[in-house]
């Protein structure tokens, strides 16, 4: 890998429908190109989607919501997937399953927040708590 190669970083969840498709458009909108971001899910269910609040929130925060939808962690783990430098699970069910073996031995963290979706009311302070990103 090149310095200026991204680092390519694969958020998971157990659904990829909230915390793990917000971390995914957050990182490729803040990371300025240094980083390709992409999510999963453990065990998405069956025509699982992205959860409208979180892409309505990406949207007002002025981050592209083009391309996210849920999808498998086996996807990544085929051996024409991207290749991942980083693997961040994002919600604790997902951290205490057996992963997937990833090529390559990518660096994983563990970087646990509560599911937005799981809070009742469209104007709850976890969704909010997106709408502003570090900088």
């Amino acid at each position: 890998m090149t310095p200026n190669t991204p680092l390519n970083v694969l958020f998971l969840c157990t659904h990829n429908s909230a915390r793990s498709i917000l971390a995914e458009a957050l990182l490729n909108h803040m990371g300025k190109g240094r980083f390709n971001a992409y999510s999963a899910g453990s065990s998405p269910r069956e025509n699982q989607r992205p959860n409208p609040l979180g892409l309505k929130t990406l949207e007002n925060a002025g981050i592209s919501t083009e391309g996210l939808h849920s999808k498998s962690w086996d996807f990544f783990a085929t051996p024409d997937a991207p290749h991942m430098d980083l693997v961040i699970t994002v919600c604790d069910n997902a951290a205490g399953e057996v992963c997937p073996y990833w090529p390559g031995q990518p660096a994983t963290a563990h970087w646990g927040y509560a599911d937005p979706s799981a809070v009742e009311g469209v104007t709850s302070n976890a969704w909010r708590r997106f709408a502003k990103p570090c900088t």
